[in-house]
């Protein structure tokens, strides 16, 4: 069959081309319209002629699998493919604007600003991840962003999908992907672990906040695979105004061996969101890179490298969940807030990475002035604070497990499902008291929440009396 001649004009399965908007080195893009379809489209065409790199092709089938099973806010809708037989492409959604590679001059970007991007950059591995699949390729040229806001991931050509064919992973030897931002384990050939993207994540939050490249610039293989044994600078030695928070999610991200990073980009998301609850280690205040002795170990000790078998990407995100328990703090709650003790730690018992929050609401008159102190002259929110401590202590959890929260609202049930959306909860554990009147009439706050959350909701009845 002839080969089909790109052009402006050229119709392909319905599809009128129209401009070449790029030409990149595996591929090219052009504006395309449909009939039937009013959003703005590009079809991607890879580049095939003699002497292309054999690896561009295999990269574009993988896209050409992976596309059309995402879905959601953060990955361009796709509308169609073509095979190889007559014209490979992917028709997807143009995203207006520009990538993230356009901020590089502008480099480094306010603390505040780089946490707002990370917030959202982690929310949409978060989504990507959920569906089975990891990018590889996270960089600032892989990145843009809706006008509603949110972080739109693009080019899936070295990306893996749990259960697809790994084309690039049975056919190449050699790890496929932006030097600068590879982790450690892919030049080791794993590609089914989630945490390699947010190492990825962490070298852009290092770069964006210090304007220089935690590894460098080498793209030689035997420049990479040093940072199996060697760390980066700590940021603070860069800026000694480096904010201890930022330094301690960002050397997280870092860390050389993949079971010392966050283990889900929800709990990244989760203390980028909540700078004033990231537990500080010794990351947080270094200056100086490891010592020489521990790099040498890390070096030549062969075991410590060796790839462990994993869990698929699902298995993996479902023993990490984000776990909030609602605790009412007053003194008749006692019994309800035993049980809910009880049933959070069941839960907790088996998912040994989960991420737990203790959340009080203290409720905000409608139209009273509302005081901050009680009446023996104590700070309320300052004392819930202590009380969610304390309710927490007997579950011994490590810190950088967990956080208490304070929402000061109006609507109880409004404010906990807020959190629970902006902070990617996997599910809620909250109490129910005994029937009453009022509750009948007006519902009541686990009612709502069990209704409208959107993640799982654990209602606790207290053990009645009697």
């Amino acid at each position: 069959m002839a080969k089909i001649l790109m052009q402006p004009g050229t119709v392909i399965d319905g599809f009128t081309v129209g401009e070449c908007v790029h030409r990149g080195g595996m591929a090219t893009l052009w504006s395309v319209t449909h009939p039937g379809i009013n959003v703005p489209l590009l079809m991607k065409v890879p580049r095939v002629s003699e002497g292309e790199d054999p690896a561009a092709i295999v990269s574009f089938e993988m896209e050409q699998m992976i596309l059309p099973r995402l879905s959601g806010p953060h990955v361009p809708a796709c509308f169609g493919t073509g095979d190889f037989a007559r014209q490979a492409y992917v028709v997807l959604e143009r995203i207006p604007g520009q990538t993230l590679y356009k901020r590089l001059d502008d480099l480094p970007i306010a603390y505040e600003e780089a946490r707002a991007l990370g917030i959202k950059i982690a929310a949409a591995l978060s989504a990507l991840h959920r569906q089975n699949v990891i990018h590889h390729d996270i960089k600032p040229s892989s990145i843009m962003f809706r006008e509603s806001g949110e972080a739109v991931l693009i080019d899936f050509g070295l990306s893996h999908h749990e259960h697809l064919p790994d084309l690039l992973q049975e056919e190449f030897r050699l790890p496929y992907g932006t030097a600068p931002y590879m982790a450690p384990e892919r030049l080791l050939g794993v590609r089914d672990d989630p945490r390699s993207d947010l190492f990825s994540l962490g070298v852009l939050l290092y770069f964006f906040t210090t304007g220089v490249r935690p590894f460098g610039e080498s793209e030689t293989l035997r420049g990479m695979r040093r940072r199996l044994w060697r760390d980066p600078y700590p940021p603070r030695k860069l800026k000694p105004d480096y904010p201890p928070w930022l330094q301690e999610i960002v050397l997280r991200c870092l860390e050389i061996e993949p079971a010392w990073r966050y283990p889900t980009a929800s709990q990244l998301a989760f203390d980028l969101s909540n700078p004033d609850q990231v537990k500080l280690t010794a990351r947080a205040e270094r200056r100086e890179r490891d010592p020489f002795a521990t790099v040498m170990r890390r070096r030549f000790n062969r075991g410590a490298w060796q790839p462990q078998p994993k869990s698929d990407v699902a298995v993996q995100l479902a023993s990490s969940p984000i776990l909030v328990v609602a605790i009412d703090t007053t003194e008749t709650s006692g019994p309800l807030n035993d049980a809910l003790r009880v049933t959070t730690q069941r839960i907790l018992g088996t998912l040994p990475q989960a991420r737990l929050a203790c959340v009080n609401v203290l409720k905000l008159g409608l139209v009273t002035i509302d005081r901050t102190l009680d009446e023996k002259g104590s700070n309320k929110h300052v004392d819930r604070l202590v009380a969610l401590r304390h309710w927490a202590s007997s579950l011994k959890l490590d810190e950088n497990r967990l956080s208490v929260h304070v929402l000061e609202a109006i609507d109880p049930a409004a404010a906990i499902l807020e959190f629970a959306q902006a902070n990617q909860v996997d599910h809620i554990v909250i109490g129910a008291r005994q029937d009453s009147m009022l509750r009948t009439l007006l519902g009541s706050v686990s009612a709502k929440v069990a209704a409208e959350a959107p993640c799982t909701v654990t209602v606790v009845r207290p053990p009645r009396s009697g």
